[in-house]
């Protein structure tokens, strides 16, 4: 693993997942990190030239010290990786899960160009105030923001944080492997003998919050690269919006995988690999 300074001085940790083929970056959702796409990132294999960064405040990158995270700062999280590693621009396949998703839109709005193709699986962009779309954001009380702040900190253990995950939804969905990278990972061990949460959840519940107001949705059309607009069959918000949205980019195509929920890319690595392993043959 590998660090990086973005413009705002944050330390930010990038994992190197091997590989020698096209340049390939992923990007998690809110409350990840990179360490939880090495089970999807081995199955794309050596063909790929494999990184996955922690945005700030997750895993083991810096937070800042205001919780307050507008995603546009996120989204330069991406270009910092992309700068520090020195990928070459036009090359480069994105690879992005919900925020993630969402973050890479935006990185290739900032620097047009940087992207040979995105991949992204239910990116969180919906209609901003005022914008018309079909389908209506989240409501505005904003229950994601307000769970993640009643989620548990800490547990005695890795063991028993895995425990009590795999017991419930949304964790129980998450293939093994994936859910340990979760847990090895995203907690730190404390002085106290217990693990915490890395990603603390004031901020986590600040990134949810943040989730509507980046203004992505309006600036769709200016994406030129070629995306896949990836959905599950939950039926949750992000995948019902997931066509208005490829309908929307102008160099986009809608794929359905009715078979996994929103946590699709942790819950079934290896058939999503497939996925962006075809893709990228097109690029």
């Amino acid at each position: 693993m590998r660090t990086a300074v973005t413009p705002d001085g944050l330390s930010l940790a990038i994992h190197e997942h091997g590989g020698t083929g096209r340049p390939t970056l992923l990007c998690h959702a809110t409350g990840f990190h990179g360490a939880v796409w090495e089970p999807l990132s081995a199955a794309l294999g050596e063909g790929f030239a494999r990184w996955a960064v922690d945005f700030r405040a997750h895993g083991a990158s810096e937070a800042p010290p205001d919780p307050v995270m507008p995603w546009e700062e996120i989204a330069g999280d991406v270009l910092t990786a992309v700068d520090a590693l020195a990928l070459p621009a036009g090359e480069i396949l994105g690879v992005g899960h919900s925020m993630g998703g969402a973050c890479l839109l935006l990185a290739e709005l900032a620097r047009p160009g940087t992207f040979a193709g995105l991949w992204l699986f239910e990116p969180i962009v919906f209609p901003g105030a005022g914008a018309g779309g079909a389908v209506a954001g989240p409501p505005p009380d904003n229950p994601l923001a307000e769970g993640a702040l009643r989620r548990r900190r800490s547990f005695p253990s890795r063991a028993e944080a895995i425990a009590n995950f795999s017991s419930k939804p949304p964790f129980g969905s998450l293939r093994a492997d994936v859910l340990h990278a979760y847990v090895r990972h995203g907690f730190v061990d404390g002085e106290d003998g217990e693990v915490h949460l890395a990603c603390r959840p004031e901020y986590e519940s600040q990134v949810y919050r943040g989730g509507g107001a980046h203004g992505a949705y309006e600036r769709l059309g200016e994406v030129a690269c070629p995306v896949v607009v990836a959905h599950g069959g939950d039926g949750g918000f992000p995948a019902l919006i997931a066509p208005e949205l490829a309908e929307r980019l102008p160099g986009a195509r809608l794929e359905a995988h009715p078979h996994v929920g929103h946590f699709g890319p942790l819950e079934a690595p290896t058939y999503l690999a497939a996925s962006i392993a075809a893709f990228a043959a097109t690029l």
